[in-house]
């Protein structure tokens, strides 16, 4: 077929793109080469992003068990030197979820005992950087940190500064589970151009199904208003329970939001 101009030439190109019962149809305009306009397919919105972090990973493996069956990605934050660790490190690790090392810090309250490993505002940044290493040693698998307590220690600008300079160090994140409103840590870690974030809300401070229930029902606003958010709950069986629950009604492939590993959110 000889295309004699330009007008012809389009109706050819969209006959054999479209099929040519299709072309006459077309209005003359739309064959014009300057108004010939294609849709452009829209992608699907991103969904709203969730991280949950469990800490106190280390005294009962049977509720982390339940917690690995769950079905989402899980972040664990593992308390060093306790009865389990290294064996729920090894464990979880396993199956494929992201570990941190719950570092133990100084809290205001001195009737509260942060547990072995833990950081204190006497400790010199000799003492910190040993301590920190040694928790490390025994938890080779972690991908970032975030404090157990700290509500003293996460105060206190240079103590914070002496750990976060070991951190960084190791590749890490940090995750600053602001236990106090004082807290530098956060902003510290930023400061030093670090890969990090702040928990949004606890999800069992209040350790009841019901309870746990309302606050990710609170989580899953938050992060549908801000884009993402990041919750810290605890290895308590009304948690399990309360997120069992939730699940069930909640598709995690057709809901609201994605749940995702902390470090994707930093």
């Amino acid at each position: 077929m000889v295309v004699s101009n330009r007008r012809e030439f389009l109706k050819t190109s969209l006959a054999s793109l479209l099929g040519t019962a299709l072309v006459p149809c077309l209005p003359s305009e739309a064959l014009s080469w300057s108004k010939l306009v294609l849709p452009i397919p829209r992608r699907p919105p991103k969904k709203p992003k969730v991280s949950l972090i469990i800490d106190d990973i280390g005294n009962d493996p049977f509720v982390v068990m339940e917690l690995l069956h769950l079905g989402i990605p899980i972040t664990f934050s593992i308390l060093p030197w306790r009865p389990y660790s290294l064996a729920l490190c090894q464990e979880i690790q396993q199956r494929g979820h992201e570990i941190m090392l719950h570092q133990p810090m100084e809290p205001m309250r001195r009737d509260l005992d942060p547990g072995p490993g833990a950081l204190f505002v006497s400790s010199s940044p000799k003492d910190i950087a040993l301590t920190i290493e040694r928790n490390l040693g025994q938890l080779p698998t972690v991908a970032g940190v975030n404090n157990h307590m700290g509500s003293r220690f996460t105060s206190r600008y240079p103590k914070v500064r002496a750990a976060l300079e070991v951190i960084k160090s190791h590749g890490l994140f940090f995750v600053d589970s602001v236990t106090t409103s004082h807290t530098v840590a956060y902003r510290t870690a930023r400061a030093l151009r670090m890969h990090a974030a702040h928990r949004d809300l606890f999800l069992d401070h209040v350790p009841s199904m019901d309870f746990t229930t309302r606050q990710l029902k609170r989580l899953e606003q938050r992060a549908l208003k801000r884009g993402h958010a990041i919750a810290i709950g605890h290895p308590f069986p009304s948690t399990v329970e309360a997120l069992k629950r939730y699940l069930d009604n909640t598709d995690p492939e057709e809901g609201p939001v994605e749940f995702v590993y902390v470090s994707s959110l930093l």
